[in-house]
């Protein structure tokens, strides 16, 4: 395995949730870890979680990190990001396209600035940002690409389909359909990963993309009822996906490259957790078509 100790990585989405604790198993790791969100300080956004707290407990670990903000849907801002990063810890070593925006609203009902903000961040960002940091991976012959999907990928098959209201986990009315958008980009996410790992495997670089396994208990997910709570017995702690996508970063492309998986799946299968469960574990629960290719 590589070791992570000084390597750049930078995590976009490290405001709160799954990005955060991304950011802190990095640098537990002794990685300098650039912090990316638009959420600097606390009360800025509706949800609890910001750049200045992660940093904070990072920094009360002894870890490197500094926080950035930049709106990643604009690809002028990626670029002054990029810069940014590299003139305070240098190229980047490790990219990790966590951050995701999404609205649970049928097509019929998308208003239309949302739906192409929503694909400029959950797709286009993971372009923009990949195109900027390749050059210097490529010079180096070395760098890891992680990009962080999710379970909406799956699909629900072809029907016929029940005429029934789907429903949250607190039995609350849910509007049906309203994954199809965030579904279709974490599909082509996973795509996107496996087409780039073919690009540049010969120069050294490995692509990866992971799901959690479970919902992952996040402000996020508890505030769109996809979770009961934090402390949701059926969830799963977003210290499992920081462990795997930093487990992907570490592995030697020839292991992992072009590689779609699921937390408890890929930590399970290198010897890091015993008791695993969920997607990719259970055979009973279906997972993409892209991690069995």
């Amino acid at each position: 395995m590589k070791n992570l100790k000084d390597k750049v990585v930078l995590v976009t989405g490290a405001s709160r949730g799954i990005g955060q604790y991304i950011s802190q198993e990095f640098a537990k790791r002794g990685s300098k870890v650039i912090c990316v969100a638009r959420t600097m300080t606390d009360g800025e956004h509706p949800l609890q979680g910001s750049l200045t707290k992660t940093i904070e407990k990072i920094r009360s670990e002894d870890g490197e990190a500094t926080a950035l903000s930049a709106n990643i849907s604009d690809f002028e801002q990626c670029e002054q990001l990029i810069d940014q990063a590299k003139n305070i810890y240098g190229p980047i070593d490790i990219l990790v396209n966590n951050a995701a925006l999404t609205y649970f609203v049928p097509v019929r009902e998308y208003v239309l600035k949302r739906w192409l903000k929503s694909w400029e961040v959950n797709l286009h960002a993971p372009f923009y940002l990949s195109h900027l940091v390749l050059d210097d991976m490529i010079s180096k012959k070395e760098g890891s690409i992680v990009n962080v999907s999710s379970a909406a990928a799956v699909g629900p098959g072809s029907g016929p389909y029940k005429d029934q209201e789907n429903e949250d986990i607190q039995n609350k009315p849910r509007k049906k359909g309203g994954g199809t958008c965030y579904g279709a980009q974490k599909a082509a996410l996973e795509r996107f990963t496996q087409g780039l790992a073919e690009e540049v495997y010969e120069f050294g670089i490995s692509v990866t993309c992971v799901s959690p396994s479970l919902v992952v208990p996040t402000p996020g997910t508890v505030f769109h009822n996809l979770v009961s709570g934090f402390d949701d017995p059926k969830g799963e702690h977003p210290e499992l996906m920081a462990k795997a996508v930093v487990l992907l970063a570490e592995l030697e492309k020839e292991k992992i490259s072009g590689r779609v998986t699921y937390s408890q799946e890929i930590l399970h299968e290198f010897g890091f957790l015993d008791d695993a469960r969920g997607r990719g574990v259970d055979p009973d629960i279906p997972v993409s078509g892209f991690s069995r290719a």
